[in-house]
């Protein structure tokens, strides 16, 4: 069994100066990703105005499935017109961690 998990840094639009405003670009994009059958929270900067950070986590058989699902949540993440993404960092955990 293996888990992958991806923590994506987006930059919001500027009208999003409040926390309202924030999460009213958060929640459809974390509903998007759920879609594609992963786990997907807001997990940093909560509190801060015009930034989120994402996080997904996927399990898997194989470790080519983790690597297909995680692009897969990448290109859905850049091709969101509304924000920028500005890093993607990954892991890739197997039965020997």
């Amino acid at each position: 069994m293996y888990t992958g998990t991806a923590l994506f840094d987006l930059l919001l639009p500027a009208d999003s100066r409040s926390l309202k405003a924030k999460r009213s670009y958060v929640r459809p994009i974390v509903a998007a990703l759920r879609r594609l059958e992963v786990s997907a929270a807001e997990v940093g900067a909560l509190d801060l105005h015009g930034r989120a950070e994402l996080a997904v986590a996927v399990v898997a058989a194989g470790t080519d499935h983790v690597r297909e699902v995680l692009d897969s949540c990448e290109r859905l993440m850049a091709g969101r017109p509304e924000v920028d993404l500005l890093s993607v960092r990954r892991r890739l955990y197997g039965p020997e961690d």
